[in-house]
């Protein structure tokens, strides 16, 4: 078995019991041993235990919204629409493990995991850029990608208590916010002001202490 397909087989697995288990080694090795697969197995897959599935979780949701972005007509979009797509596509890829999403951001607000939250927030937002076909290598190559880190994870956060019917809720969120960052964007790269730019991309501690209220009471 490939390896990808190991760690993708063993996640989905896995992903049922963290609704009961919490994301622990223990969810994953009686995740392996449900589908017939032993410890050897579960450490050859993720060296590092849960946290690789973790990581994992994030990537798989990545190549999900790589794949079915590809599948879209998006020749007439403009780029702020693109992103947005983006941003839908990937949270309707966890649609139906939400409530592990839960879980699994649960798990990352916790003081102990925030350089991994943070990783993975950044890995996916660099994804999200790629994706919709931004090649940028100036400055505005990571003013892009802090930005876009505030919007992913607030609309993240939004979406997972929102009950609006298709979550059009969360979708008119997710268009405004990013209206307001990609209109700050244009404003600031034109007067120059880069103290100001920085001071409004969100911190990486900022983030963390965002996720640990959200999820303080799980």
């Amino acid at each position: 078995m490939e390896i990808t397909e190991l760690k993708d087989k063993l996640l989905t697995a896995t992903l049922s019991n963290v609704l009961f288990d919490g994301w622990t080694d223990h969810a994953v090795r009686s995740a392996a041993a449900g589908i017939g697969l032993g410890p050897e197995m579960v450490l050859h897959a993720f060296p590092e235990g849960v946290a690789d599935v973790a990581a994992h979780f994030s990537d798989w949701a990545d190549r999900a919204m790589v794949a079915a972005y590809g599948a879209e007509d998006t020749v007439a979009l403009g780029v702020s629409a693109r992103v947005a797509l983006a941003v839908r596509l990937r949270l309707a890829a966890l649609e139906e493990h939400r409530e592990a999403v839960r879980s699994w951001l649960a798990w990352l607000a916790l003081p102990v995991h925030t350089p991994l939250a943070v990783r993975l927030l950044y890995r996916t937002v660099d994804e999200i850029w790629h994706t919709v076909g931004d090649r940028a290598t100036d400055f505005s190559y990571y003013t892009k990608r802090a930005m876009l880190a505030g919007v992913v994870s607030a609309t993240a956060l939004h979406w997972l208590g929102d009950e609006s019917e298709d979550h059009a809720a969360s979708w008119d969120f997710l268009e405004r916010s990013l209206k307001v960052t990609t209109g700050v964007g244009r404003s600031m790269a034109k007067t120059g002001e880069l103290a100001q730019m920085l001071d409004l991309a969100p911190s990486p501690v900022r983030f963390a202490r965002q996720l640990r209220r959200r999820f303080a009471g799980l």
